[in-house]
C-alpha cells in the first residue's frame, strides 16, 4: 500500500475552482438503478449501476467534471455490447449526491466508494471480474484505488486523464512551495507503486488535456502490464465516438486478458 497522502491542502490553495458540480434528478433507466453510497458522516454519493449480466464483469467507473451518472443512459448500452456491467459513481456535490466537492473529498470517498461497490456485488452474487475505470477528473479516484486498494480488481482504465498534481499546483501558483513538492513526489511514488494491468485511452487532439498526460502516466508505470491508445482526430469530450469500435476493443481485450 502507497503512502497516505493528505490531500486538504490542495483545497487550501485553490482546487475548488477545478470542480463544476451539477444536479440532476432524471430516474434510471429499464436495466439500471440509483444507489447511495455512505461515504463519510452525515455524507453520500451516488451511484447508478447499468446491469448486463450479473455473470459479467463490472467496471466501477468515475466519470468526468461537470458529468453525473445519467449522462451515461445512452453510453452504458454500449458496455453491455462488449459484456459489462457499468457502475457509475458520482462526487460529493454531482447528480443525486449531497455535499460539496473538494479534492480530499474526491480522493477519500473512492475507498469506501469500492467497498460499497464490491459489497452490493457480492450480495447480488455478481461475477467476481471487477475492473476500475476514471474518465479525466475521475481518473484521480481511480488511480487512488489501483495504488492503495486495487484487491480484487482485475484491470484499470485511464481515459483523457490529468494525473499531475504539477499541473495543478502550476495553475494555483504554488509549485515552488515546499509542500507542493512534497505532495507531488509522494504522488508520483503513489502511481508508480500501481501494479493493475492498465489500459490509457486519450485523444491525440485533446487540447484540454494534454496526450504529454497520457505518456507520461505510461512511462510512470513502469513496467506493469500496459497498452496506450492514442486516438487519432480525438479530443477531451468526443474521444469516445471518434473511434468508439477502437476504444470498446481496447477494453474487452484487457478484460479478456484479465478476467
Amino acid at each position: 500500500m502507497a503512502e497516505t497522502i493528505d490531500y486538504r491542502w490542495l483545497d487550501e490553495v485553490g482546487a475548488g475552482s477545478i470542480f463544476f458540480p451539477r444536479g440532476d434528478d432524471r430516474s434510471a433507466p429499464q436495466g439500471a438503478y440509483d444507489l447511495l453510497i455512505p461515504v463519510d458522516e452525515g455524507a453520500s454519493v451516488a451511484a447508478r449501476f447499468y446491469v448486463h449480466d450479473p455473470g459479467a464483469p463490472s467496471i466501477l467507473y468515475f466519470h468526468g467534471n461537470g458529468e453525473v451518472a445519467a449522462d451515461h443512459d445512452d453510453i452504458a448500452p454500449l458496455y453491455g455490447q462488449i459484456g459489462v456491467n457499468l457502475f457509475v459513481a458520482e462526487f460529493r456535490g454531482y447528480g443525486q449526491s449531497g455535499g460539496s466537492p473538494t479534492f480530499a473529498h474526491l480522493m477519500g470517498d473512492a475507498s469506501p466508494t469500492a467497498a460499497f461497490f464490491h459489497e452490493h456485488l457480492d450480495a447480488g452474487n455478481f461475477s467476481p471480474a471487477r475492473y476500475l475505470m476514471g474518465r479525466s477528473l475521475g481518473n484521480h479516484p481511480a488511480l487512488e484505488l489501483a495504488a492503495n486498494a486495487p484487491q480484487r480488481f482485475s484491470g484499470l482504465v485511464i481515459e483523457s486523464g490529468a494525473w499531475n498534481l504539477a499541473r495543478l499546483f502550476t495553475r494555483f501558483g504554488v509549485m515552488d512551495d515546499d509542500r507542493a513538492r512534497s505532495i507531488d513526489a509522494a504522488h508520483n511514488d503513489k502511481l508508480r507503486g500501481i501494479t493493475l494491468p492498465t489500459l490509457i485511452i486519450h485523444g491525440a487532439n485533446d487540447d484540454l488535456v494534454p496526450v504529454a498526460q497520457a505518456i507520461g502516466l505510461n512511462e510512470l508505470l513502469g513496467e506493469v502490464a500496459k497498452e496506450l491508445l492514442l486516438v487519432e482526430g480525438a479530443g477531451h469530450n468526443d474521444l469516445l465516438w471518434v473511434d468508439a469500435p477502437a476504444y470498446f476493443a481496447a477494453i474487452r481485450s484487457l478484460i479478456e486478458t484479465t478476467a
